[in-house]
């Protein structure tokens, strides 16, 4: 029994992924105290497994363990869409209900085996709320480390009303477009709590929209305050902004050239292509009401970065996964949290073990929690998942949840049935 009273958990049996590198083990047990991993190997001396008061087991036999999910670019709280027959959830929705779908979409994510979650952006300052309730234990859901809304510029992506109205609450961006308003508003959204600063340049990269100038300041000013800073960054300038600005990471860099993947590999900056959003939205974006035009644009961003994530590994950058799920109707909670692993084996050569790093131990950083998470280790914090195929012989099988048979998140095991409203919530985000 853990030191402060409460049950042992530990995992018999199966094959162990632990992504530190090394090839599949057979598991002999896992033995979690409280919300860390406290062995790796044989069950300890003294331990005895009979005794259910003490200890639970989990007899993982023919199944898969592994780290859990980290999803590196989700939106949980975004002020839209509309949600069909509810009066309160057309366009500008209310903060408070945006806050109960969150909580909603929060349990609905955690259920597909993401344990841990950066969330580039939302509105208001629902996902510090979120994040401080799901700690506090007052609801499930991943671990979370959050930006606020987006830094933007007329002309960024998230600046989408006239000048006139400017960019409410609901929105996604605030606009800043002097490096005073950018570093106050920087000041603004330390003080309420985010992890890190989203800045946003352009929506497709076809022009910069945010100078190097502005991003350096912005960056200075966050790492003064302990945040760190990431871009959304699709353009081959604002990459190579980014990069010489010392940004985190760059989300995105679709049209990056080799020279501006090579300014970033230089600068030791990381990139998340998120290439689960583009290639969703090439397949079905015309069925949610994307025009030709905008189809064409995201074709064009795919192809390119597909070209840009293997130059990219090919120069050494750390690449991290994302999926951009939440940014609209077309890309709904739990379904495409394990794609990007598969885009990865796919377009950037990656082997699914390399693969599965990038979505568990290299997307650590994204979440703040290196050397805590994304590795099954002595010592780390216990989020693991049980899957009952293989994902190193069909990576795919991370798809959707249809393969978990456990998810234990900070020690504690996540009854994957659900409930009736997250089920509801997750319909009508489908149908919006």
């Amino acid at each position: 029994m853990s030191a402060n009273g409460k049950q042992s958990l530990v995992i018999r049996n199966g094959t162990l992924i632990d992504s530190k590198g090394g090839p599949p083990v057979e598991n002999d047990a896992i033995v979690v105290e409280g919300n860390r991993i406290t062995s790796v190997g044989p069950v300890p001396g003294g331990m005895n497994l009979e005794d259910t008061e003490k200890v639970r087991v989990i007899d993982a036999s023919g199944q898969w363990i592994m780290p859990g999910l980290i999803d590196g670019h989700c939106h949980l709280s975004f002020g839209q869409p509309d949600m069909p027959g509810l009066s309160i959830a057309k366009g500008s929705t209310s903060p408070e209900f945006n806050t109960i779908r969150a909580a909603i979409n929060a349990q609905t994510v955690l259920r597909a085996g993401v344990t841990s979650l950066s969330i580039p952006g939302g509105t208001w300052f629902t996902d510090v709320a979120l994040r401080e309730a799901i700690n506090a234990g007052l609801i499930e859901g991943p671990r979370i480390y959050c930006a606020g809304r987006f830094i933007v510029t007329y002309g960024s992506i998230g600046d989408y009303e006239p000048s006139w109205v400017g960019t409410p609450e609901h929105t996604l961006g605030t606009l800043a477009n002097s490096v005073p308003e950018m570093i106050t508003e920087v000041r603004r959204q330390t003080k309420h709590g985010v992890d890190f600063i989203k800045m946003a340049d352009s929506t497709w990269g076809d022009n910069q929209t945010i100078s190097e100038e502005e991003l350096t300041a912005v960056v200075d000013e966050a790492h003064r305050r302990n945040a760190r800073i990431a871009i959304h960054s699709r353009g081959s300038e604002s990459t190579m902004a980014a990069a010489h600005a010392g940004v985190d990471w760059i989300m995105h860099a679709d049209l990056a050239t080799e020279a501006d993947l090579y300014a970033v590999a230089e600068q030791g900056v990381r990139i998340m292509p998120t290439m689960t959003f583009l290639e969703h939205a090439a397949k079905i974006g015309g069925d949610y009401g994307r025009g030709t035009a905008e189809m064409d644009l995201i074709k064009r961003n795919l192809e390119g970065a597909a070209e840009m994530l293997q130059t990219a590994r090919n120069l050494g950058v750390k690449v991290m996964a994302g999926t951009d799920t939440g940014n609209s109707p077309l890309m709904p909670y739990g379904e495409l949290h394990g794609n990007e692993a598969d885009i990865f084996v796919r377009h950037g050569g990656y082997t699914p073990m390399e693969a599965i790093q990038a979505c568990t131990r290299e997307n650590a950083f994204a979440v703040g929690l290196e050397d805590q998470v994304g590795v099954i280790d002595s010592g780390m914090l216990a989020d693991i998942i049980i899957l009952d195929q293989d994902p190193l012989a069909d990576i795919r099988v991370l798809q959707g949840g249809r393969h978990l048979t456990a998810v234990i998140k900070d020690g504690k095991m996540v009854d994957l049935a659900g409930n009736e409203a997250q089920e509801t919530a997750k319909l009508h985000f489908t149908k919006a």
